[in-house]
């Protein structure tokens, strides 16, 4: 069979358009391209970690990181419907069994994430996420066997480094270790790390567009924690205490939801363009603004 022919019979997925929210950048250099995608992830996940810290400063909420997790991946699913609707996409590339696992690492990121606050203060937490270059770099070698140099290696770990002493170097941060909370954000910082090579991977395999990738991640990990929350009996209790003011906590939970719902599409253009690894190292790097 000539190559002609097996291109006819398998052909290459089609490409969609690079874009940052309705901006198309595909006409753009490549190096363009890195530069509009770095500024939007500084300006929506300053925003988004600026939201974070603040909804958990709110008095007793605390223990309820896991029910604002639910009502986030809500948030981000009816944002991904209507974008799908308004960009008509009909159809779904990435095979459903690729979805079930980007759901439970997407609910295990941000769930761990969300609930370690509880825990931990948000210096504390930067601290942690300095270091998820490390998996990322060995999840790239393992998921996708890249390969990498040994000049990858040591500005990864120079970073994780920098990083780590430039946040405690603040004298009025005080870092807040809890056991419970750096094993939750330890296993957030594992899903991150796979996370990001699974969606590379699957997206350039499969020509899948941003807003189909969060559709389906999102909508299924909301399923997933809508369970086992309503099996817990947290889900009433969730609701209970956000109808306590849901005016001021909705609204709080509303603004988190779309600078992170944003910042994702920005995240996802990063990976389809540069890879993980790449878009990795700029949310460090985000991670120095003040």
């Amino acid at each position: 069979m000539t190559s002609k022919q097996r291109l006819l019979l398998d052909p290459e997925p089609i490409k969609p358009k690079n874009s940052i929210l309705c901006l198309d950048i595909s006409k753009y250099t490549k190096t363009l391209q890195f530069l509009l995608c770095s500024g939007a992830v500084f300006v929506f996940f300053l925003l988004y970690g600026y939201m974070q810290e603040l909804i958990f400063t709110i008095d007793g909420f605390q223990p309820y990181g896991w029910f604002l997790t639910l009502v986030q991946f809500g948030f981000y699913t009816v944002f991904g419907f209507i974008e799908t609707k308004v960009k008509n996409i009909n159809s779904r590339k990435i095979p459903m069994q690729t979805y079930f696992l980007l759901a439970l690492l997407t609910l295990g990121t941000m769930g761990f994430s969300n609930a370690s606050l509880g825990y931990l203060n948000y210096p504390t937490q930067v601290i942690f996420k300095c270091c998820k270059l490390i998996p990322v770099l060995a999840g790239g070698i393992l998921i996708q066997g890249k390969r990498y140099g040994p000049l990858d290696f040591l500005a990864a770990v120079l970073m994780c480094v920098g990083l780590t002493l430039f946040t405690l170097a603040d004298s009025q941060l005080q870092p807040n270790f809890n056991t419970k909370g750096i094993t939750m954000i330890s296993l957030a910082l594992l899903c991150d790390a796979v996370i990001g090579n699974v969606q590379e991977k699957s997206m350039k395999n499969y020509g899948a567009t941003n807003a189909e990738v969060v559709l389906y991640s999102y909508a299924l990990g909301f399923l997933y924690i809508f369970i086992v929350m309503l099996a817990t009996g947290d889900l009433v209790d969730g609701i209970l205490f956000f109808a306590q003011n849901p005016k001021k906590i909705y609204g709080y939970a509303f603004l988190f939801s779309i600078t992170g719902y944003l910042g994702i599409q920005v995240v996802l253009t990063l990976v389809r363009t540069t890879g993980a690894f790449a878009q990795s190292q700029l949310r460090h790097a985000e991670r120095l603004s003040p």
